[in-house]
């Protein structure tokens, strides 16, 4: 129920973020707003591990040097998220990134890409996954 809630909140959250980074770049640009949304959360980040972190930083050398990308992705979530919102509106949007999250958790569980559970991919999951789709379709079509 946690992980759900988690889900859901985040979500949520993307969503709150993509509309208020996309309405600060319209005021001051689109790197200005990725710099000054980026730098606050490594901030704000950065004060919360050092009074509540429970891992161990110095452990960073045993990681897989690929999830370091990590940190660029974030970057470019960012940016997409607001190009995609400013162009099609926040439904619209919403909408085709849930669709590409979901075709590649899928793509990521079915090949069991990295160190993930690799997950039967049957045929109820993709039917759940193209009734999705419609929806998406059907909700933004336009007469």
């Amino acid at each position: 129920m946690f992980g759900l809630i988690c889900s859901l909140l985040a979500g949520l959250f993307m969503s709150l973020q993509g509309v208020f980074n996309t309405r600060l770049s319209q005021k001051i640009g689109l790197w200005e707003t990725n710099t000054i949304v980026q730098g606050i959360a490594f901030v704000l980040t950065l004060v919360i591990m050092l009074f509540a972190g429970k891992g161990n930083i110095r452990n960073i050398g045993e990681a897989n040097k690929l999830y370091l990308l990590g940190g660029p992705l974030g970057v470019a979530i960012t940016l997409t998220v607001m190009c995609g919102m400013a162009k099609l509106g926040p439904t619209y949007a919403v909408s085709a990134i849930l669709i590409a999250q979901l075709v590649s958790a899928a793509l990521i569980e079915a090949f069991g890409l990295f160190d993930s559970d690799k997950s039967n991919f049957g045929m109820f999951k993709i039917i759940g996954a193209a009734i999705m789709l419609l929806g998406i379709i059907i909700f933004e079509w336009k007469k």
